[in-house]
């Protein structure tokens, strides 16, 4: 599922609502939620939002993170 970036929180509080609280009430059930972000930028990101993002991530505990160039 692609969600919304300008609606993601919105689109999440759903999800979290009517798919995840049914999967996470049942006995036993060990539920993990991924959740994954790709931007690509043709023009490329610059050096502030690179560092912004990264930091924001690691405030985040972002179990992995990085920037590609193509």
């Amino acid at each position: 599922m692609t969600l919304d970036p300008t609606r993601v929180g919105k689109d999440a509080g759903n999800i979290a609502e009517e798919v995840i609280a049914h999967l996470v009430g049942l006995v036993g059930a060990d539920v993990t939620v991924t959740l994954e972000i790709e931007a690509i930028v043709p023009g490329g990101v610059s050096e502030s939002v690179v560092r912004i993002v990264t930091e924001n991530g690691r405030s985040l505990k972002f179990t992995s993170q990085g920037f590609e160039v193509e």
